[in-house]
């Protein structure tokens, strides 16, 4: 799907969000991205310490030169690498980093990495590591590993061709067309020797992105020369042809390389396109606002108007709109949450929305404890406006009340019903007193 950020340049970052580049090539950490992951780290025997980091995150920034000191020491034993999850989101996605920065060790399934649960500096690092090592030695000495799965399937090996999905003129609709999930298919005829060099890249592709998107993202194929009614379908003229195909959207033609790390590289941008949006959290408790604010770069949060004000559709409309910004935005990887008004005032005053106004929106920045508000409409362009304003520098930011995040009430979760007014007693005035003077004005 097509972008809606503006470019950003290096020097053209806010100071809402700090310069990024913590590795030089001098480093002896190595930079991973989507393009050199699967040959470096995926297609590799070695064990990896890999940490996902954004340039924003402060923590991040602290643990730069004991990571730089890690790798330092375990060259030639152990690599380190560095992914910058908050601009190559897709690798992030697909290992499910939800915070920063998170380590993790790819022993001898790349697949199937485990969490570093250590401390952050380099010797706790350094240990961690080399117990990590001696793990999957002892694993190997036992035969239990024998390394990489992309090792063993190089070299004339074929892969896993059980998670290759065998799509014929009987099957196709139903499994792809009527799934709602993403497909790459490759046409093939048997006699083609460029399908049969694509065979195993193919083969090693499907098992590693079933497993990584959790079987989300599927790869099939069918043989054009038996199956001519789907050839035909989708005008196939040469093999192989691989079309991708989306719920709801003609199929197009896939793009890009043809090994395995291209393949899978693809897969995986595939995935992130068409995940689910972040989810939208009402302000229940401390823990909510805490978690999301402290987990993302960026907190958005709403104060929609009482429900008396609005009722039940006219919330849900403001929440609708929420929730298709978030579904727009969602590599970039914020969070969503939405309150009552009246009903968390130290938040509403801490951000300087408080008491009128609704529905009012602001971004937060917990590391930095800065924040901006929405000057525009409460609507999807002029949301849209704001954040694509604030991505590329352009809204004005001041520092949260108090510098810190606010207290926050524990309430119920709206019912998602209407509101009704509180029920008063009834008085019977037949038992009061009146006496003659009542209704006159006296001076």
């Amino acid at each position: 799907s097509a972008s809606i950020f503006l470019p950003l340049k290096k020097n053209d970052l806010p100071s809402f969000f700090p310069p990024v580049g913590f590795y030089s090539a001098s480093d002896d950490v190595v930079e991973l991205n989507p393009s050199n992951f699967n040959r470096e780290v995926l297609q590799s025997d070695s064990l990896w310490l890999i940490e996902f980091y954004a340039p924003w995150c402060g923590h991040c920034q602290s643990l730069t030169a004991d990571w730089k000191k890690t790798a330092t020491a375990l060259k030639g034993i152990v690599k380190v690498g560095a992914v910058d999850a908050d601009q190559h989101n897709s690798l992030g996605g697909q290992y499910s980093v939800r915070g920063f920065p998170t380590i993790k060790i790819f022993g001898a399934n790349k697949n199937k990495p485990d969490d570093y649960q250590g401390g952050r500096n380099s010797q706790a690092i350094v240990d961690g590591a080399l117990n990590a090592l001696h793990t999957l030695v002892k694993d190997r000495m036992s035969g239990r590993s024998g390394g990489s799965d992309y090792s063993r399937q190089s070299g004339g090996g074929g892969g896993s061709k059980k998670d290759v999905v065998e799509l014929t003129d009987d099957n196709f609709d139903r499994l792809v067309l009527n799934s709602g999930e993403v497909w790459l298919v490759e046409f093939f005829a048997p006699w083609c020797g460029h399908c049969k060099s694509l065979e195993p890249e193919w083969a090693a592709a499907a098992s590693a992105v079933k497993e990584q998107t959790k079987d989300k993202v599927h790869l099939g194929a069918v043989d054009a020369t038996v199956h001519q009614g789907l050839a035909s379908r989708y005008g196939i003229r040469g093999f192989p042809t691989i079309k991708i195909f989306k719920k709801g959207e003609e199929p197009e033609d896939y793009q890009g390389g043809r090994t395995r790390g291209d393949i899978i590289a693809g897969a995986l941008d595939l995935f992130s396109d068409n995940a689910a949006p972040p989810e939208l959290l009402e302000i229940l408790n401390a823990d909510v606002l805490k978690k999301t604010c402290d987990d993302y770069q960026l907190c958005v949060i709403a104060v929609l108007p009482h429900i008396l004000d609005t009722g039940a559709a006219g919330r849900n409309g403001y929440l609708e709109v929420m929730m298709k910004m978030a579904e727009k935005y969602k590599k970039k990887m914020w969070g969503w949450l939405w309150t009552e008004a009246g009903v968390q005032m130290e938040l509403e005053a801490s951000l300087g929305i408080g008491g009128f106004g609704y529905p009012a929106m602001a971004a937060i920045n917990a590391r930095k404890m800065k924040f901006a508000l929405l000057k525009g409409s409460f609507s999807e362009t002029g949301i849209h406006e704001f954040l694509r304003d604030l991505s590329v520098g352009r809204g004005s930011t001041a520092t949260v009340g108090g510098g810190a995040l606010p207290n926050i009430n524990s309430v119920e979760a709206w019912d998602g019903k209407d509101g009704e007014l509180p029920v008063e007693d009834d008085y019977d005035l037949s038992d009061v007193d009146l006496d003659d003077n009542f209704g006159k004005d006296e001076l």
